[in-house]
């Protein structure tokens, strides 16, 4: 895994202590629960929001801001862009972009293996959602991100999120309250939420579990078509593993990745430039 120089990169792991996190456990709760008034709150204007929001925050804020630009820096684009692709990462509340991007770096060096904070070996749940329950303690989690991320702890915006990014969900759902009431909260903010967290959660779970290997890695990567489906690109997870910095996740003709798409538009706006992708010759060396 290729990762800023200001990264510590030694063997040595931070402490595994755990302990139920206390955030989590009644965060997730009332989110699922909230999702459920969709019985009652529902318009289609509210589930066009939904749609709309979830490409945004989860498509645009997640899987290009957080994921390949913050965490594996797979292409360059201005500072206006990359800040405002966080705000709307953060609007998926799974944490501020210093805390994500220091537990998929982690992720990354040691996959499957001790060390890892949702390792596929302890089993589908554990990897799906469990090791957000069962987590390290407040000071372990803050080790964790100086280690990993701190490039971004150097940069003064990512510092305040980590003070306020929860309360930019509340000031949405103001808005979306205003503008359509209950049902635009109930569906742009509650159900949001919990198809985002299922469809990240599954590229740990599913994407470690499903699917078919083309590289040879030293973790249970696997690239599985419809995690890909619901998760922008992310699903091609195998491809993922074997070529960490490439802004191109689906490598075939035919492996959607929406992501991908997002950053080729980007750059034909002249907003993004040193897109990586793997040369040819490496992948076709890598596969064999």
């Amino acid at each position: 895994m290729v990762i800023p120089k200001t990264v510590v990169t030694d063997a040595a792991t931070i402490p595994p202590q755990q302990e139920l996190n206390l955030y989590w456990i009644p965060a997730l709760a009332g989110i699922h629960l909230g999702a459920v008034a969709a019985l009652w709150e529902t318009s289609w204007a509210a589930v066009g929001v939904c749609v709309l929001l979830h490409a945004l925050c989860g498509g645009f804020g997640m899987c290009v801001g957080y994921h390949r630009l913050l965490t594996h820096r797979s292409f360059k684009c201005p500072l206006w862009l990359e800040y405002t692709l966080a705000l709307l990462g953060a609007l998926c509340l799974q944490g501020d972009p210093a805390e994500w991007t220091a537990q998929h770096r982690k992720h990354h060096q040691h996959a499957d293996e001790p060390g890892d904070p949702h390792s596929a070996r302890q089993g589908f749940w554990w990897s799906h959602m469990l090791w957000l329950l069962w987590a390290p303690p407040k000071e372990s989690r803050r080790a964790i991100a100086r280690r990993y991320a701190p490039d971004l702890l150097q940069v003064p915006f990512y510092v305040s999120l980590e003070r306020w990014h929860r309360w930019l969900t509340l000031l949405l759902a103001a808005l979306l309250f205003a503008l359509g009431g209950w049902p635009f909260v109930v569906w742009g903010v509650f159900v949001r939420l919990v198809l985002t967290y299922h469809c990240t959660w599954l590229v740990n779970s599913g994407g470690h579990a499903f699917g078919s290997t083309r590289y040879p890695t030293n973790d249970l990567s696997t690239n599985c078509w419809w995690v890909a489906l619901i998760s922008y690109g992310e699903g091609w997870h195998n491809n993922h593993h074997a070529f960490p910095t490439s802004a191109r996740h689906g490598l075939m003709f035919w492996e959607i990745d929406f992501a991908y798409g997002f950053i080729r538009l980007f750059k034909a706006l002249g907003l993004a430039w040193d897109v990586m992708t793997p040369p040819a010759e490496r992948l076709k060396a890598a596969a064999q």
